[in-house]
């Protein structure tokens, strides 16, 4: 006669599949990974995963949505508060604040994580599976949507398809390194021992992204000096050189379409190619600390 597991054991059995997907996806990735290596580490049988999540697509859906879920959920939390209490004056730092102390916070909780909750997050933007992005693009757009819409309101200056790119650029970066570096070492570095609070930590991530939101949009000269350098850089010696003579082409070619906005000018107007916006940023904003 077959023995019935207790509540209390298979929620233990439950919590180790879930640790053991976490580790092995921080380690090797969603592709890499196999359901015989977590059962192997949760030290558990095939049936034990086949019945508390039927399959390794819903145990990854189960991994990301226990740590993401509540993440996500605090930072609307914080936006909301700030929103409420500053509300046509709601800065670039506050939307960043918003995105990155709830992080902070739960990554200094053992109990959802702890050290491991960054590279979790460095991992989910990086990992290349489509399977992965599909799932943070779905069950996360509301929330990327949102915090696309902040950063609008406090930078009004940057068109959509312009915002998004330098979304997607400045948290990638970031993500990158916690999916592939030990934070707390790497801080020890830099900082050469001396202690650093969250504050200190926030400041850091986020005056470099600050600084790179609120630049300026390049104008035409600086479109074509980095056409001139696409242009000195191109094999083929002069006939590469040539191609970037002509500065209205170049410019065309370095921006990917992008011109200069006039006053006035509407969103179609402004941008030849296509849309960057909210879509591109979803990804980025699940992997951001």
């Amino acid at each position: 006669m077959a023995v019935r597991t207790t509540g209390r054991h298979a929620g233990d059995t439950k919590s180790r599949i879930l640790d053991a997907a976490e580790t092995l996806f921080v380690e090797c990735g969603y592709e890499a990974m196999s359901l015989r290596q977590i059962t192997s580490r949760a030290e558990v049988n095939l049936a034990a995963v086949n019945y508390h999540f039927g399959s390794k697509e819903s145990l990854i859906h189960s991994m990301l949505s226990r740590r993401l879920d509540r993440l996500n959920q605090e930072r609307l939390k914080l936006l909301d508060r700030f929103d409420e209490m500053l509300g046509a004056r709601l800065t670039c730092e506050h939307v960043l604040g918003a995105m990155f102390i709830p992080a902070l916070r739960l990554s200094r909780d053992p109990r959802v994580g702890g050290k491991a909750f960054l590279r979790l997050l460095g991992r989910a933007y990086t990992d290349p599976s489509a399977f992965i992005r599909d799932f943070l693009n779905a069950h996360y757009e509301s929330v990327a949507i949102r915090f696309f819409d902040a950063f609008q309101r406090a930078l009004p200056h940057l068109p959509r398809e312009e915002l998004g790119w330098r979304l997607h650029f400045a948290i990638g970066a970031l993500s990158g390194v916690l999916a592939g570096t030990d934070t707390d070492s790497l801080i020890s570095e830099f900082s050469q021992g001396k202690s650093m609070n969250d504050l200190q930590l926030i400041a850091r991530l986020a005056s470099l992204m600050v600084a790179a939101l609120k630049a300026p949009l390049p104008d035409g000269s600086q479109l074509a000096t980095f056409a001139a350098v696409l242009g000195d850089a191109t094999e083929g010696g002069p006939e590469g050189q040539m191609e970037c003579a002509t500065p209205a082409v170049d410019i065309q070619q370095v921006s990917g379409g992008f011109e200069p906005s006039e006053p006035g000018a509407s969103d179609g107007e402004r941008h030849g190619g296509g849309n960057m916006e909210a879509s591109s940023f979803q990804p980025a904003l699940h992997g951001t600390a």
